[in-house]
């Protein structure tokens, strides 16, 4: 296993040794980069990069998955003048770098898959995030040189960099539970973001290009068209080309089952085009408290898989918090890391090396997450006192520690941030049409307005980055078919009344799939896995949590107020109702920064 690093600098030699203080040294026989410029490999961290190798003039190293090579083979042979096109053979990685050397950023948009990729061209340096995020990559830049990554520990060591911690990340986080953008908790490094195209040059100057973003391609809010079987007919076909490509060639096919209607399709359509064997997985914390099994168990015996329930206790997500944390190249702040983190380790001892999931259907088809917003906007009354702009709605909705901030933060840490951008800037472009500051990718429907920002901040920096961290550092790649590319085209050409269509979440989803599954499993209203969180905080971690977030380390560290964190602890003041949550956050903060040592 492996990641890659790139550097750029003004000779040869120094970006090898850039590379070597990142722990990237130069292989021996490496193909040559073009002056000035090195590509590695950062053995012994869990990823699937290859390389260096080359094509037309560039040299590259990527972690790279390709899901429709087919489609690439082809529009390189009908592109192909003088140039022959790449052997049917040859490796995803290189077979991207030909597609974007001869077909530029057209290139890059046909491709389907999970792609990181940084190539030597001429005097630049040129970085590639696939289109919805599923492959991370980080750069910086010190000592007149530049630096790309997929291992933000890498850009950790390198000593020109000198980063410490990002007080306006530190805020991004505690508000998200995620980071939603291009910052990292790495003063100086940032992160290229998905559907873009990045080209450093040597004297510093960056150029961004967007290889793919979503487009709203619906008529103009109004009624909604009364035969809806067309876009629910295409979506079928779209899902289900998107999990056959998904699919191992030639083993079982493992599936995380909770027993929603994401993970429930995925697993109907698994078992209706593999050849092989589906096995599915679920988590349980106790039959004390409400859980989906017998959805996931329901789903399992109809579409005839064999199931695994694993168990997950809070003495072991104590024992293994610290080490999920340091998985992550950003900290999230969700409690099924650690749950995650096991499940990977069973589909991995089952001898799977590829995973697929529900992940997607929320941010791409409309979940409960929007809600508040459509509520707000309903009774909205803009001048009034009282008013709020969507941005700051959003922030809201999120009820994570955004209230909290001038008691949880130090003084100091306050008055660091007094001119720092603002937090609204993360999701303003997507939530205002393009007249009033919007993107150039802006949005008539509200309800697409949502989407596309959940797509762009939660769906890149949360769910993307943490299916991929834990399920790699088992050696298992996680794929999730509704992050699909062609399903998210058609999720914004479908009219948004056939999304929500009424009080019916995720409407079209579950018809383009209602003859797969049983009734009960479609039809019933979403739940949510119910994570015992507050239980463990007064149990298993208690004792770790006083010890981490009163302890030395974090005192000198000067974040947070201990004595905000001693009343929190206690489950007492401003905490409430949602004590257990906002807590689970600082602390996943803490060890995430003590595992980076910063």
């Amino acid at each position: 296993m492996a990641r890659f690093c790139a550097c750029l600098a003004d000779t040869t030699g120094q970006a090898r040794a850039h590379l070597e203080a990142m722990g990237a040294p130069a292989p021996g026989h490496a193909p040559a980069a073009a002056p000035g410029a090195g590509l590695s490999l950062v053995t012994g961290e869990p990823g699937r990069a290859t390389g260096p190798f080359t094509a037309h003039g560039r040299t590259a190293v990527g972690e790279v998955t390709l899901h429709n090579r087919p489609v690439l083979l082809a529009a390189l042979a009908a592109g192909a003048s003088a140039t022959a096109p790449p052997p049917p053979d040859c490796p995803d990685g290189e077979l991207l770098l030909h597609c974007w050397a001869l077909l530029g950023d057209a290139g890059v948009a046909l491709a389907e898959g999970m792609f990181a990729l940084a190539v030597s061209d001429g005097p630049d340096l040129v970085l590639i995030r696939d289109h919805v995020g599923a492959r991370t990559l980080y750069y910086a830049r010190a000592d007149g040189a530049w630096a790309a990554s997929t291992s933000l520990r890498a850009l950790r060591r390198w000593p020109a960099l000198g980063t410490s911690v990002n007080l306006s990340a530190v805020r991004s986080f505690l508000t998200f539970a995620y980071l939603p953008g291009e910052e990292t908790l790495l003063t100086g490094v940032r992160e290229v973001l998905p559907g873009r195209v990045l080209r450093l040059a040597r004297d510093g100057r960056v150029t961004e290009t967007v290889h793919w973003e979503p487009r709203e391609v619906v008529d103009a809010p109004g009624p909604v068209p009364d035969d809806p079987t067309g876009h629910v007919l295409a979506l079928r076909a779209l899902l289900e080309q998107a999990t056959a490509v998904r699919l191992p060639a030639a083993e079982p096919a493992a599936v995380l089952l909770s027993g929603g209607i994401d993970s429930s399709l995925v697993t109907a359509l698994a078992a209706k085009l593999h050849s092989h064997p589906v096995h599915t997985y679920s988590i349980s914390f106790g039959d004390d408290l409400p859980n989906e099994l017998g959805y996931s168990g329901l789903v399992a015996s109809h579409c005839h898989t064999r199931h695994r329930i694993l168990n997950v206790s809070g003495a072991a997500v104590a024992a293994r918090l610290a080490e999920a944390a340091a998985l992550l190249d950003s900290p999230v702040g969700d409690p099924l890391t650690v749950p995650n983190l096991m499940l990977a380790e069973a589909v991995a001892a089952d001898g799977a090396s590829v995973v697929l999931n529900g992940e997607g259907g929320d941010p791409v088809f409309g979940g409960p997450k929007n809600l508040p917003m459509l509520v707000q906007e309903m009774h909205r009354t803009p001048g009034a006192p009282w008013d709020e702009d969507r941005a700051t709605a959003y922030l809201r909705s999120y009820r994570k520690c955004w209230t909290d901030l001038p008691v949880l933060l130090t003084a100091p840490a306050l008055d660091a941030l007094r001119d720092a951008p603002p937090l609204e800037r993360h999701v303003e472009p997507y939530l205002l049409p393009e007249a009033e500051g919007g993107s150039p990718y802006a949005m008539a429907h509200l309800l697409n307005r949502l989407l596309h920002c959940n797509l762009r901040t939660k769906g890149a920096h949360h769910i993307l980055t943490k299916v991929e961290r834990l399920t790699a550092s088992q050696g298992v790649e996680g794929r999730s078919p509704l992050f699909d590319r062609a399903v998210v085209d058609h999720a914004f050409a479908t009219p948004p009344g056939y999304k929500l269509r009424g009080t019916a979440e995720k409407w079209i989803l579950k018809e383009a799939v209602r003859d797969l599954l049983p009734g009960t499993v479609v039809d019933r209203p979403k739940s949510g896995m119910r994570v015992p969180v507050q239980q463990w905080l007064s149990g298993p971690l208690r004792d770790l949590g006083r010890e981490l977030l009163l302890g030395r380390r974090s005192r000198e560290r000067g974040l947070f107020r201990p004595e905000t964190i001693r009343t929190w602890l206690k489950g007492e003041g401003t905490l409430l109702p949602r004590q257990g949550g906002k807590l689970w956050l600082v602390l996943t903060l803490e060890l995430w920064l003590r595992s980076y040592d910063v």
